[in-house]
């Protein structure tokens, strides 16, 4: 007997097969090749799928490259797994199949499916949204740096004065030049003839007073004296004042006020239009307008809405449906909402442009000119900045007849902001912003690049003061935390741009430091303005070269500021005084 391992089988041998095996490879049985052709399973009835020769057809139609998970299996003879149904099984096949599978139904499967993908495309829309918002601050910045370095050129091409005359152009070789254009006249009142009187004289509701006391307004500013009785008289209102000098207060309540008078009783209805808007140039600026408008706003029943890019649109869309009656937000996001049939602005009869003058220079004109065509034609028009002039002229000309125009006499003193120059070695320039920031008391340093702010937030944390960042690159939830680390006391000092800057209000701010110097005055005094506030003593101290001694005293001649150079230098008795 041969032994096992040695046995060869006859050359010509070949094995019975199964015909169940047949089947399995796709020879023999047309039967299983139809229940293939189906999916692989029996119905719940017991009974077989459709015949041989419909699965031939669907095997040969597959092959010629039509989809279906029914031919394929059939023409490579594949048994169908669990997790690969047939695709009538996928469609939801009949319904004993689904009894069989245990009486589940595909269709709710299918619905979380839609609505998980709906989900993700909307996400991904707000991903595209912020990332577009964040990219409009950084091309801001990116065009005031590209003007700054456009100024530096000249100035190292010749360092030649040229005398500029009231209402200039402003551009020279396609170069933006720092200019005084000419002021809008107004009426001055003076800190004297506010002395004295009373919310509730200039027309104020009593609700409202009381909300202002809350807020810590209990007697109006100069401003606010000067333009709440003229925007309750229904006029157009043109407000010139430093930032800190009550604005965002004259014209909130003044706003909320006529909404009063104007509201008729009943029931508010819902999805109502807004009969407000108050345009701000930027994010930050329009959450601060909105911390002090709403509190007056619901003191009388009345509701606001905060309209700004870089976030979802969904809950902005859901306020709107809801029904607001002031509409506070960005150029950019209102146009987008008006866009998209969300937002109706034929209804507004109010409209404030705060910080006017930089929502031109920022490039906002065109669309704030759209969207003001889209209000009431007979609407009346708030406009308030710090330095008003013939630069908004277009505005005014075409949106605001006949307007009011009111600022305060003797603000061009500064009387509440002592401003200081130190002349300082290059080399001494970083150890000397370090000695002013560590000085006590929050601190605001301005540098004109992004660069620039984060490499001096890293440079003071090397010399032991802590301090965070705020510029373009920086998204918007970051920009929010830093802030309000600072607001709250965990740093005391932040390192900003002109244009992320812009509009944000800081309590306390005991003194400014100028990195880098402005190149238009008009920049100098918006830094300046983020002390001194409501009353309260500030200091603006610029660090310079020697070689920009000249060009520092020209800008401050036409910031119509006196303010000493002296020379300083790390460790100097020249700093102590800044220390508290």
């Amino acid at each position: 007997m041969a032994k096992r391992g040695g046995y060869k089988p006859a050359k010509n041998y070949q094995p019975k097969q199964k015909p169940k095996r047949q089947a399995r490879e796709g020879v023999a049985s047309g039967d299983y090749r139809d229940r293939i052709g189906r999916g692989g399973r029996r119905d719940g009835a017991g009974q077989q799928g459709a015949s041989g020769e419909q699965s031939a057809r669907s095997g040969e139609q597959d092959a010629r490259g039509r989809k279906g998970a029914s031919g394929h299996n059939a023409a490579h003879g594949r048994q169908d797994a669990p997790g690969h149904r047939g695709a009538e099984s996928i469609r939801g096949g009949d319904a004993p199949a689904r009894a069989a599978r245990g009486g589940r139904d595909e269709a709710p499967r299918g619905d979380r499916a839609r609505r998980a993908e709906a989900r993700a495309r909307q996400q991904a829309r707000d991903a595209r949204e912020r990332r577009s918002a964040d990219r409009d601050l950084a091309a801001s910045e990116r065009a005031a740096e590209r003007r700054a370095t456009a100024s530096d050129r000249g100035a190292h091409q010749g360092e030649q004065h040229t005398q500029r005359t009231p209402g200039a152009s402003g551009h020279r070789d396609g170069k933006r030049e720092d200019v005084v254009l000419e002021r809008l006249e107004g009426t001055a009142i003076t800190a004297a003839e506010a002395e004295g009187v009373t919310f509730a004289e200039l027309g104020v509701d009593e609700r409202i007073v009381e909300a202002l006391a809350t807020l810590g307004a209990v007697n109006p500013f100069p401003i606010q004296v000067a333009t709440i009785p003229d925007i309750l008289g229904g006029r157009n209102v043109l407000g010139r004042g430093r930032t800190g000098s009550g604005k965002t207060i004259a014209f909130g309540a003044g706003l909320v006020q006529k909404l009063l008078t104007m509201r008729s009783s009943g029931k508010k209805a819902i999805g109502r239009a807004p009969k407000a808007l108050i345009l701000a140039n930027t994010r930050e600026l329009a959450l601060q307008i909105d911390d002090t408008v709403q509190p007056l706003a619901r003191a009388v029943g009345l509701y606001t809405t905060q309209l700004y890019g870089g976030v979802p649109y969904a809950k902005q869309q859901t306020a709107l449906k809801r029904g607001v009656d002031i509409v506070i937000g960005t150029p950019g996001r209102i146009e987008d909402l008006a866009r998209r049939g969300d937002l109706d602005l034929t209804q507004i009869a109010i409209t404030v442009l705060d910080e006017a003058d930089e929502m031109c220079d920022m490039g906002f004109l065109e669309p704030v000119q759209r969207i003001l065509t889209q209000t009431r034609s007979n609407g009346q028009r708030l406009m308030f900045s710090a330095t008003l002039d013939a630069a908004v002229r277009q505005l005014v000309e075409q949106f605001l007849p006949r307007p009011a125009v009111h600022e305060v006499a003797g603000e061009e003193a500064r009387g509440d902001i002592e401003h200081r120059v130190l002349v300082v070695d290059r080399y001494d320039k970083e150890a000397v912003v370090a000695q002013l920031a560590g000085s006590g008391g929050k601190v605001l340093v301005f540098t004109r690049t992004r660069a620039g702010a984060e490499h001096y937030a890293e440079v003071l944390a090397d010399y032991g003061v802590p301090a965070v960042a705020l510029h373009g690159d920086l998204t918007q939830a970051r920009r929010t935390r830093n802030l309000a680390e600072l607001t709250r006391g965990r740093v005391n000092v932040l390192v900003a741009t002109d244009v992320a800057a812009r509009g944000i209000h800081i309590d306390d701010v005991r003194l400014v430091v100028q990195a880098d110097p402005p190149d238009e005055y008009k920049t100098y005094l918006h830094r300046a303005g983020r002390t001194g506030r409501a009353g309260n003593r500030g200091t603006v101290v610029t660090v310079i070269a020697p070689s920009r001694r000249r060009r520092m005293e020209e800008l401050l001649e036409r910031a119509e500021i006196s303010a000493p150079l002296q020379p300083a230098a790390p460790g100097g008795r020249e700093l102590d005084e800044f220390a508290l």
